[in-house]
């Protein structure tokens, strides 16, 4: 037997990717002459394998192609004495692992198959260890090849994190800044490194997103062209090539380059999962939910939207998502998504529910697309039909959700799509875009206008959000006037209580509140809330709005006590019915703390803005106008009761421009 003191390794596979290790080495291949940092892993490797347990240690390293996972395990490998034997087996498919296996067995004189070579391992009762590198494909079985005892360690690197499911992991993504800045100055061969230098490297770094590979592709044209300076310029206009080329001369036997390397996952997907990836590109990369493309895929065709002939082939890709019964399947979506994320293309976080495409994945999926205006019809279509699906109670919500994803799709408006623009003005209104809300629905008023003139109900919709717009936006006189064409128009084609006419009173009256002129606000409110109960009932949440307007005006009349019996009970139900952290019911609570404060009940004001404020900052953000309006709020109400040191800590909070 060779001696202890030796690491053998298992020779395999002429796979190009595999780091070659020659059988007369005393051990593993050092880490590449540039490795920097990961200081963080390597030292929970180490306490790792230090820890004296009765079982095997298998630690796996995961994440996308790129990241360093192999150069992190060499290091660490490189690094420690504790093994007796280090053995390395190229994971890459069965066949490599077995011809790893075999070569074990024939070095260590004890058979000619890899199953003798596993039945070795089990035997001896040493600490040795098998590096099994690149075991990216997802369909292999990697726990029939792990010696079955409780002595041993185990090392794997992998893009599957469903691999983390053997031992302990590190997930490995971008690395440090200034652990980046280092490599990128060390892999480029800068001698004399300046302030300027090192600020030009942090530039590079951050937009390659700290990824090693990419960071030591950009070392290698650095060190070609002698060009620190120009990397950024060159990157902007020809990151496809710079990102796919391999240079001539490498630090180490990686053979692929961040985008080939990205590649050879992208062909191992179906069809499907390869276009999800695609059309994902257009979207923000993080945040993707399941959400977005089950309430699109119950799309039904509502009034000021593409018809179903304008919407083949976004229906067609998400009819695959239709379980027999005609409904969302679910399991079918996450089967989808694991097979992108069983490769690290991306990343699914369960405390949100949501997937994220690191930022280079991201525009090299946009990159692979042969025919990108198609896909972006999709991509858009889908987002379109995902907010028409928003139950209103929940647009505010949602629309923060999504508000990223809109942002990101509309930088692509050159290609033309169906008209969603109703719906995506919308969506910018609930997100308080209010200058572009405006310019969506108007393009959608104009078109709809030419299409089915000023009395077709879908034309009557638009103007009715133009005009809510406009009033939130103060220009009210605009406002009214649309606002009072559409309630004669309502009144005189649906009738005097049909739920739109009673919306359009509603919004009448809000408008007519902030004109200065409550006593005609109170009086469309006082008929929209008596009838809103009668055919609605006291709980609906339309009845709950009104009476919260209607609360509101009493306020401004001076009907204190009144407004504070109505906004008790709308707080009440709303808490009952949304929840308590639902924007609604704590708009409800600061809009009651109002009241209070003006009743000089100064403890229950605070009690209620103590608890919405904070809440307003977690689920709106800190920017956001009911945020802002609540900290100022309760920071009247603080110095209302001489307590100025609080108002004023509270105030810092408070965005520059408010």
């Amino acid at each position: 037997m060779e001696s202890t003191l030796n690491a053998v390794h298992a020779m395999i596979s002429p796979n190009p990717s595999t780091v070659q290790v020659p059988q007369h080495t005393n051990n593993c291949p050092p880490a590449s002459r540039i490795f920097l940092g990961r200081e963080n892993i390597l030292a929970k490797m180490q306490g790792y394998f230090a820890q004296d347990i009765d079982t095997q240690h298998i630690y796996v390293l995961h994440g996308l192609g790129g990241a360093g996972k192999t150069q992190i395990a060499l290091k660490f490998i490189q690094q420690s004495s504790r093994f007796t034997n280090v053995f390395f087996v190229d994971a890459s498919t069965v066949e490599t692992i077995e011809t790893g296996f075999k070569n074990i067995a024939k070095l260590q004189h004890v058979g000619d198959s890899s199953n003798d070579a596993v039945k070795w391992l089990v035997a001896q009762n040493e600490d040795w260890l098998v590096f099994f590198d690149n075991a990216d494909d997802p369909k292999l079985d990697l726990h029939k090849f792990l010696p079955q005892c409780n002595h041993g360690n185990i090392i794997i690197t992998s893009r599957n994190p469903e691999l983390r499911v053997y031992g302990s992991d590190s997930p490995v993504s971008g690395m440090k800044e200034e652990d980046a800045i280092a490599l990128l100055l060390k892999s480029g061969a800068v001698k004399q490194i300046t302030s300027s230098d090192k600020k030009t490297a942090a530039d590079i770094v951050e937009v390659l997103w700290y990824l090693p590979l990419a960071i030591v592709q950009a070392g290698a044209f650095i060190v070609k062209f002698g060009a620190l300076s120009k990397y950024l310029d060159v990157y902007s206009k020809n990151h496809k090539r710079l990102l796919r080329e391999k240079a001539s001369q490498s630090h180490s036997d990686y053979e692929w380059t961040v985008y080939t390397t990205w590649q050879m996952s992208f062909e191992q997907l179906s069809p499907a999962a390869a276009m999800f990836l695609q059309l994902c590109s257009f979207l923000h990369r993080e945040g993707i939910s399941e959400d977005i493309f089950s309430r699109a895929a119950d799309y039904d065709f509502p009034f000021h939207c593409p018809p179903k002939e304008e919407l083949q082939q976004p229906l067609k890709f998400l009819s695959q998502f239709h379980g027999p019964d005609g409904k969302w399947d679910t399991l079918a979506f996450l089967e989808l998504t694991t097979e992108i994320t069983s490769y690290s293309l991306a990343t699914f976080a369960p405390e949100t529910s949501t997937f994220s495409i690191h930022p280079l994945v991201h525009q090299w999926s946009r990159d692979t697309l042969t025919d990108p205006e198609s896909n972006y019809c999709i991509a858009y279509s889908i987002i379109g039909m995902s907010i028409q699906g928003i139950p209103n109670i929940h647009l505010q919500l949602e629309s923060l959700k999504l508000l990223p994803h809109i942002d990101a799709i509309m930088q692509f408006k050159e290609f033309m799509a169906p008209d969603f623009s109703a719906a995506y003005g919308w969506l910018y209104f609930w997100s308080d875009r209010l200058q572009e809300a405006k310019a969506l629905i108007i393009s959608a008023l104009e078109r709809w206008r030419t299409l089915k003139g000023d009395d077709d109900l879908d034309t009557l919709y638009l103007m009715q959000s133009l005009g809510v717009t406009y009033s939130r936006l103060g220009q009210l006189k605009e406002a009214e006037e649309l606002q009072v064409a559409v309630l004669d128009k309502r009144r005189a084609i649906v009738g005097e209580d049909h739920s739109d006419t009673l919306r359009a009173m509603h919004n009448l009256a809000t408008t007519y509140s902030q004109l200065g002129q409550p006593q005609k606000a109170q009086e469309l409110e006082l008929v929209v809330v008596e009838k809103r109960n009668i055919i609605l009932g006291e709980d609906h949440p339309e009845t709950l709005n009104a009476m919260y307007s209607l609360a509101i005006t009493c306020k401004e009349l001076g009907q204190l006590h009144k407004a504070e019996e109505l906004e008790l009970l709308v707080a009440e139900k709303r808490r009952a019915i949304l929840g308590a952290d639902h924007p609604d019911t704590l708009m409800a609570m600061g809009n009651l703390a109002v009241t209070y404060v003006k009743l000089r009940q100064f403890e229950d004001a605070q009690r209620l803005q103590i608890e919405v404020t904070p809440k307003f900052r977690t689920i709106l953000g800190g920017a956001h106008p009911e945020t802002i309006r609540s900290i100022k709020n309760l920071a009247l109400t603080y110095r209302a009761v001489g307590k100025v040191t609080e108002a004023t800590d509270l105030e810092v909070l408070l965005p520059d421009d408010s």
